[in-house]
């Protein structure tokens, strides 16, 4: 598979086909056109185990993120600390800001969102019709409405051939038991994505913080770029 540019950072949907009434949200999503069959296929085996899996979020486009990015970066959205509370922008430097958004969210074009491969997964069979969906880690846990998909995708997702980027605290991006990443596709991704490629992303003037990230690039790319 040949991969572009605008495919890594999320400016094509070209290689994107629409996954129906999977969502539970009321919504269709995108995602990788060779992700949805074994996607559909895992589904189908979490089925059998009571379990109602659904996608809250697949590809997210370059403007998407750009937008949630400069959201937290202007105090139009919530920064949260490393427990999801949300902290004062006021109180923190550039620096420090950065580094909070990078914790819960990627640079505009580093989303692994972007390529289609990965997607955020809840249990509509666990919760009642009308809830609320959060995606924060409590959700996930043993007193949690989704523990026990959470025990089931440990056991079988690699099965199907998905794997947890974030499924543990690296001290980059904050642990998401919900973000699965289809592994044969996203790893030809990963394998396109440089600290270069990064840099050149970065010269933008729409970005919000941009000067300060390219001049912390080294360490992004170490922390919350590269997870595997």
């Amino acid at each position: 598979m040949q991969i572009s540019a605008e495919m890594i950072s999320g400016k094509t949907e070209a290689h994107l086909s629409v996954l129906d009434n999977i969502s539970g949200l009321g919504n269709a999503c995108l995602l990788h056109t060779d992700v949805i069959k074994p996607f559909l296929t895992m589904r189908e085996a979490a089925a059998k185990k009571g379990l109602d899996l659904r996608v809250a979020s697949g590809f997210r486009s370059y403007e998407r993120q750009l937008s949630i990015w400069n959201g937290k970066a202007t105090g139009q959205r919530f920064l949260l600390n490393d427990n999801g509370q949300p902290i004062d922008p006021d109180s923190l430097c550039d620096t420090e800001k950065l580094n909070a958004i990078l914790r819960w969210s990627a640079l505009p074009g580093c989303s692994r969102h972007h390529w289609g491969t990965d997607l955020d997964v809840w249990d509509s069979a666990a919760v009642p019709e009308d809830y609320s969906l959060q995606l924060v880690p409590e959700e996930y846990q043993q007193s949690g409405p989704f523990y026990a998909l959470s025990c089931w995708l440990d056991e079988y997702a690699e099965t199907y051939g998905f794997v947890r980027p974030y499924d543990i605290d690296r001290g980059g991006v904050a642990p998401e038991p919900w973000h699965l990443s289809y592994l044969p596709i996203a790893k030809q991704f990963e394998a396109q994505l440089s600290a270069t490629f990064v840099r050149k992303i970065l010269d933008n003037s729409d970005l919000v913080l941009a000067e300060v990230a390219v001049d912390s690039l080294d360490d992004i790319w170490d922390q919350f770029i590269c997870t595997r």
